[in-house]
């Protein structure tokens, strides 16, 4: 019988105390809880560990300590191994499908590892990205490649789904219906989808939820609204900036028409005087965030 283990009365995906080294690198000592409903933007500069984690979360790497839990699974088990795979659907980087077999074929394939493959909905998501049944999957473009695993992940019905990097060789038109997919995918509250991507700007409009990694270190796990109440951008002349508390100020630097810092909010105001106060993006948090210890003003 497979060992179910449950985290605050709900089940999640769930990491605790999570240890793991790959040569030189390391991911250490990562918690992080991801409550069913969500969609989980997972960010950081490259070599920050978004991929380690993604392949812990898939069973495609063990950790060295701590633990990892999928709805209220772990791997431990094979019966466990088994029923995790079937709940959880994989778009990655890396091509998965069989070069040598057309689409459908690849669906016949592949489909009969989980238990609610549904064919018909693999055609009608080929149908609406544009490819073509009867293709082999090693004559399609990068970018369709990613559609078709994209077409089959959904085809299977998971409660988790994983997208890594997933809008990278799209245009415009393609990314918004994938975007649209998406949020229908998450439409009964049940399910989860855990994006990894650099383009921040996509995540900032659809994510409820952030794991921020940096240097294979933990630096923000929880619901995105928290997050943007943690932190500030302030702007203004350089020696206004320099009155702030030295504490808060996580990176400064100066520029052409005044100083810019990321810092802890502890209670600015939308105008504090002469200095202009909002709410971080994605991408200018990992921008100063990734620059920290440089400031110079």
């Amino acid at each position: 019988m497979c060992k179910t283990v449950f985290w605050g009365g709900r089940r999640m995906i769930s990491l605790s105390g999570v240890n793991k080294r790959l040569g030189s690198f390391r991911l250490k000592d990562i918690s992080i809880e991801i409550p069913d409903g969500y969609i989980c933007a997972l960010v950081g500069q490259n070599a920050s560990g978004k991929t380690t984690l993604i392949k812990m979360i898939l069973g495609l790497c063990r950790p060295d300590d701590g633990t990892v839990v999928i709805d209220g699974l772990n791997y431990q088990e094979a019966e466990s191994e088994k029923r995790i795979r079937d709940i959880t659907g994989i778009v990655p980087v890396n091509e998965l499908m069989n070069s040598e077999l057309s689409l459908l074929e690849n669906g016949r394939c592949y489909g009969r590892f989980y238990s609610r493959y549904d064919e018909r909905i693999y055609m009608e998501y080929l149908e609406r990205f544009g490819l073509d049944r009867k293709i082999k999957f090693g004559k399609l473009s990068k970018g369709q490649k990613i559609k078709a695993q994209f077409a089959f992940a959904l085809s299977t019905d998971p409660k988790y789904l994983i997208l890594d990097e997933p809008t990278a060789n799209f245009d415009p038109d393609f990314k918004q219906d994938l975007l649209n997919v998406i949020m229908q995918f998450m439409e009964s509250g049940k399910k989860s989808v855990i994006i990894a991507s650099h383009i921040l700007d996509e995540l900032d409009r659809i994510a409820d939820y952030l794991i921020y990694l940096d240097k294979g270190e933990l630096v923000y796990s929880g619901d995105i609204e928290s997050f943007r109440d943690k932190y500030r951008i302030i702007s203004g002349e350089t020696y206004k900036v320099k009155l702030l508390k030295q504490e808060d100020i996580i990176h400064v630097e100066d520029r052409k028409y005044g100083t810019k810092a990321l810092v802890v909010n502890h209670g600015y105001s939308k105008y504090d005087g002469a200095l202009t106060v909002t709410v971080p993006t994605l991408e200018e948090f990992m921008y100063h965030y990734s620059k920290r210890g440089e400031s110079v003003i």
